[in-house]
């Protein structure tokens, strides 16, 4: 199901306002589902593009983190498909 533009523009401008805002931030794709109020699929855009967008990284656990020299960035959400972690 697709996202209108202008909410997803407005919610990649608030998951990167939190991971810039709190240098540090680490946090599962269930815990960023629960922080945002996101059902699974989006959740699992946004992380996917923004790691796409070398804005986040995964770690070897599977949380999100922010590249420390990111900065934000203008994306395209999309389905993404479950990929396993090593």
């Amino acid at each position: 199901m697709p996202v209108p533009n202008r909410a997803t523009a407005e919610v990649l401008r608030r998951v990167q306002g939190e991971f810039l805002e709190m240098p540090g931030l680490r946090l599962t794709q269930p815990q960023a589902r629960k922080l945002w109020g996101m059902d699974e699929a989006l959740c699992n855009a946004l992380l996917g593009a923004l790691v796409d967008a070398k804005f986040l990284f995964r770690t070897r656990d599977g949380a999100f983190m922010r590249v420390e020299s990111a900065v934000p960035v203008k994306t395209t959400l999309r389905p993404r498909k479950k990929t396993a972690v090593a």
